[in-house]
């Protein structure tokens, strides 16, 4: 299983996390901050389990955001 967490507020919508995984991010047409699909709030980050098959795209979602706010942890 992989946990991808994101904290949403520091968001500057740069789109480099969708480059990498459009299945699992999108722009918001409402504020233009990236989106973690299927993801829940807790305490301002929004975190996802996913399967082991996203963990690459997902760490390049992490590596490319120039504000280093999405996490990966494998387990």
């Amino acid at each position: 299983m992989v946990r991808i967490t994101q904290l949403r507020a520091k968001c500057i919508g740069c789109n480099a996390c969708v480059e990498a995984d459009k299945y699992r991010w999108r722009i918001s047409k409402k504020d233009g901050k990236c989106t973690l699909i299927g993801g829940k709030e807790k305490k301002g980050w929004f975190s996802i389990l996913v399967d082991d098959h996203e963990y690459d795209s997902n760490l390049l979602a992490s590596q490319h955001c120039p504000v280093n706010i999405i996490k990966i942890e494998k387990f």
